[in-house]
């Protein structure tokens, strides 16, 4: 799991944010703050704190303070900056501070999940170690890249799209169309229809399974987790 600490002067705020980062798949909250002294001690206290949620308006610094303290204090821990702020000036002064995404309030569960992904991918891509080629060198750049959602063509549905979605991100393997129209309710035929069109956005990515005979079987996986 990936624990996130979740920093935000509103208390209902820190508590919204937190509900969506446990909506997300491989990802645990380890705590909340609502001021810059509670976030350095939890830092302190939760020594396995992987990423942390930083908004930047808080009582007693602003969080681009917060984050400049935790590298002083050698915490090497990612941040991501979820803030109203958004003049240039401050965007800036968060990617100089090494901050990894930066997203402007208010926003939708979307929003976060998609950058959550992005950054769960990252983390995988990392992971491997060793030696980067260019190629690898530009995925690990890439990686925290947040296409927005795919406009969805006429007669398709948002609600079908979220139970695919949550089918696929929840399952431990790719699924065929058959098995996602099982767990979703809908027809095999709609399942197929809804998981080409994530495929074509690149949302889920499409494998094949080779049987005795006949024509391979298309299955699906969420592409983060592929």
């Amino acid at each position: 799991m990936i624990e996130v600490l979740v920093v935000d002067d509103d208390i209902r705020v820190a508590r919204v944010n937190a509900a969506y980062v446990e909506k997300v798949h491989g990802f645990h909250v380890a705590g909340e703050a609502h001021s810059a002294a509670d976030a350095l001690r939890q830092l302190e206290a939760l020594p396995h704190v992987d990423l942390v949620l930083m908004d930047h308006y808080l009582p007693d610094e602003t969080g681009l303070a917060v984050v400049q303290e935790m590298r002083r204090r050698g915490h090497q821990t990612d941040v991501i900056m979820v803030t109203a702020a958004r003049d240039v000036t401050t965007v800036q002064a968060a990617m100089r501070h090494g901050a990894l995404q930066y997203l402007v309030k208010p926003f939708a569960f979307a929003g976060l999940r998609a950058r959550l992904e992005a950054y769960a991918e990252l983390r995988r891509t990392l992971d491997g170690g060793g030696e980067a080629e260019q190629a690898e060198v530009d995925r690990i750049f890439g990686a925290l890249s947040t296409p927005g959602e795919p406009e969805l063509p006429k007669g398709h549905s948002p609600t079908t799209v979220e139970l695919v979605r949550r089918s696929l991100m929840n399952a431990e393997g790719p699924l065929s169309a058959q098995e996602i129209a099982d767990r979703t309710g809908v027809s095999r035929q709609t399942a197929q229809r809804y998981l080409k069109l994530l495929e074509r956005t690149g949302r889920a990515r499409l494998t094949l399974k080779y049987g005795d005979a006949g024509r391979p079987e298309h299955r699906y996986v969420w592409a983060t987790r592929a």
